[in-house]
Parts: structure tokens; sequence; C-alpha cells
């Protein structure tokens, strides 16, 4: 398994690809694959089929999975897109930290 420098519910910024500059939060996440999804960004149309008596089939919209190296985490503290750092405590304990302010994420 991978590491992602993006964990599920970080505002991130997409930094290449069609929705170059959109800001959105990050609804799943995939290490294995290297991939995220982030909540209203690359829609894609999919195919549903009605699944119980009663259902609507048809094409809809959805988020697509896009690659993680696409997107930048933004800081809360200092509200800019930053790489992501990591710092173990006295207590043994890690977190991550925003490269550009020193502020935990």
């Amino acid at each position: 398994m991978k590491k992602l420098h993006v964990k599920k519910g970080d505002t991130v910024l997409i930094i290449s690809g069609e929705d170059r500059g959109n800001k959105g939060k990050v609804l799943e996440v995939s290490p294995a694959e290297g991939k995220v999804i982030v909540e209203g960004r690359n829609m894609v149309k999919k195919h549903v089929k009605p699944r119980k008596m009663g259902d609507q089939g048809g094409i809809i919209d959805a988020e697509g999975a896009m690659y993680a190296s696409k997107v930048m985490v933004i800081c809360p503290h200092c509200n800019k897109p930053t790489r992501v750092g990591h710092k173990k405590f006295a207590d043994n304990t890690k977190a991550r930290i925003c490269k550009r302010c020193g502020e935990t994420l």
C-alpha cells in the first residue's frame, strides 16, 4: 500500500487538469490506486441500471477519481495550498504539518 498526502475530509486545490484552480473536499481516498475523489469536481457521466422495482435508471453525473498528485492540501490556518510534512512529538505522537506556516493539519 502506498501512503498519500491527503486524507478524507481535507480541503484541496486541484493543480492540474480540466478543473485546475478549483477547491473541494476529499470524499474518498484510494491508497492502492493512488487516487482521490473530490466533491463536485471531475464530473463524469455514469450509466445506472434500475436495481429495484420502481427505481429510475438512466445517465447521472458522478464524481470521478483523480490522481492524488494532482491535488494540494489547503492549510486551514494560512488558507494557502501547501505541501504536507510530518512531525514527531516528545510523547511519541505524529502529526501532519503545513510546510508554509508550521501548524498542524
